[in-house]
């Protein structure tokens, strides 16, 4: 069983005219084992852009942690949000600076960018992106 494996998960992404929908399930197990049905795999980053975490639990709320923190920065430097593709570059370098000890997760990144142009994404935990055009999704579990 692979450490990906180990909490279980599930988050789907799509693309419309104009706009993006992001869904996971809420389920956090270990293993076959239901721990509780109300876990968020989902975040919102700013009004436009949500990132969604699947994989180990506790590695996911660290990289959220480090995400908002990151874009704090960018807002304060920046005075504006951060695009999606700016967003994904983001994800990208955290999770290769971790590379000899990274964290479990495979984000999937949906957002709105310049005209209300939709943007999804997904990385694996080794930081390389796969841009999607209509949808994408990431699934570890049993």
């Amino acid at each position: 069983m692979s450490i990906f494996e180990y909490n279980g998960s599930a988050i789907v992404a799509m693309v419309g005219k104009n706009c993006f929908a992001i869904a996971s399930d809420r389920r956090l197990g270990v293993n076959l084992q239901t721990v509780a049905t109300d876990f968020q795999r989902i975040f919102k980053i700013h009004d436009k852009l949500f990132v969604g975490l699947s994989g180990l639990g506790s590695d996911a709320q660290t990289l959220y942690q480090r995400l908002v923190f990151r874009h704090k920065l960018y807002q304060l430097r920046e005075e504006r949000d951060m695009k999606p593709e700016t967003f994904a570059s983001l994800v990208s370098a955290i999770l290769y600076e971790k590379r000899f000890g990274p964290y479990f997760c495979q984000p999937v990144i949906a957002g709105l960018g310049n005209d209300d142009k939709p943007f999804i994404c997904t990385m694996d935990f080794h930081w390389r992106q796969g841009t999607c055009k209509r949808f994408c999704c990431c699934w570890l579990s049993l």
